[in-house]
């Protein structure tokens, strides 16, 4: 279950992702990785304001999400963790995230753009991959949304949809 696992083993570890307690997402990463697991939980710096004051925090993208890197044997070492609540079913099995998925996810975290998850059901649009810029190589459906045009990632094993500004001039029609 450690997380850099080679060889043979590295086949059978899965991303997958898991729904934890309400704002429980920090507390079931600690604990996860105190157990040794491969755990990834995208964080986004936000500008909270209170009434006294403002402050940067570093909260979670999707809330009550993250993703463990597991062989299928060790759910249940995930389940008996403290914050966690269960793993998420996609057509009635255990979801499971491809690996560019998370790679595609860690680049947009990492690119400093401001992102928006959203659950609505959002019509597809173009195939388009952007060809410039930090989220160069990146493929998904060009939308309209709030009179913009956006690049719309879908996480569909998910059941939401990130969506990042883009310059037209970086994307091409796939």
């Amino acid at each position: 279950m450690a997380g850099n696992a080679t060889g043979k083993d590295a086949a059978a570890l899965k991303w997958y992702p898991v729904y934890t307690n309400p704002r429980a997402e920090k507390k079931a990463l600690e604990a996860l990785t105190e157990k040794g697991i491969e755990t990834y939980l995208p964080l986004q710096k936000k500008l909270k304001q209170w009434s006294d004051r403002k402050k940067w925090v570093e909260e979670p993208l999707i809330k009550s999400y993250l993703f463990v890197h597991i062989p299928l044997q060790a759910r249940a070492e995930v389940l008996m963790t403290k914050g966690i609540a269960r793993f998420i079913y996609f057509s009635g099995e255990v979801a499971t995230m491809p690996d560019k998925q998370i790679e595609d996810l860690k680049l947009l975290m990492a690119s400093a753009l401001e992102l928006e998850v959203t659950e609505e059901n959002l019509l597809p649009g173009e195939k388009i991959k952007i060809k410039a810029g930090p989220l160069k190589g990146l493929t998904g459906e060009m939308i309209a949304y709030r009179s913009q045009k956006q690049l719309l990632l879908r996480l569909e094993s998910l059941g939401c949809s990130i969506i990042v500004n883009a310059a037209a001039a970086y994307v091409n029609r796939l």
